[in-house]
């Protein structure tokens, strides 16, 4: 059951990263008229699903599009779209890289005309070959290494490190430790992402 365990740990782990990094995107958006779409109910759309159609009728699901235009009525002009991602391992990387391309170059190119900004902010293990891939087809990569996770978490206590080999009961240890963290504190782990990638930021 390890590998389930460590796979749920590393959903958190995703999910975390993704829920810090949604604010600063709203900032921007704030800051430059621009509206913020992302998962969950919005009037101009069905469902909760953030889902945008290519030139050949296929949906694809997105995490974040920034839109000129955009009310949470209406859907405006797509400039940016923006994915995240976590990966623990190597071998799953270069996949996330292809899933990735795959669902957003079509829509790319459907918007061609608006320029969208085409990004990822990845974080965990991923190999050059992974980024370099999405880098030569036109994707700004933010990406923060599983080390630097590692010593964010590591400033309030909580050791996220792991293996295929790690034992449940240790993902269940951690878990106990983090929901013992403060809310004000959790915020200082993805400060210290930031300052820790501060160059690539």
């Amino acid at each position: 059951m390890a590998e389930a365990a460590g796979h749920k740990f590393g959903q958190f782990i995703g999910e975390y990263c993704e829920s810090a990094i949604e604010p600063l995107l709203q900032e921007f958006a704030e800051n430059h008229g621009l509206f913020l779409d992302r998962k969950g109910a919005r009037p101009a759309r069905s469902g909760k699903e953030l889902r945008w159609v290519d030139s050949y009728g296929n949906g694809h699901d997105l995490d974040y599009v920034l839109e000129r235009g955009g009310t949470p009525e209406k859907v405006g002009t797509p400039v940016a779209f923006i994915e995240s991602a976590w990966r623990r391992y190597t071998k799953h990387s270069k996949n996330k890289a292809q899933e990735i391309q795959g669902a957003i170059l079509p829509i790319a190119d459907k918007h061609r005309f608006s320029a969208p900004f085409l990004g990822c902010i990845l974080a965990g293990v991923y190999t050059a070959g992974a980024l370099h891939q999405l880098e030569s087809v036109g994707f700004r990569v933010l990406y923060f290494t599983y080390e630097s996770v590692i010593e964010a978490f590591a400033g309030v206590g909580v050791d996220v490190r792991w293996s295929e080999s790690t034992p449940d009961r240790e993902f269940a240890k951690k878990m106990r430790r983090w929901s013992k963290v403060s809310a004000k504190k959790r915020v200082e782990v993805w400060s210290r992402l930031l300052k820790l990638n501060q160059r690539n930021v």
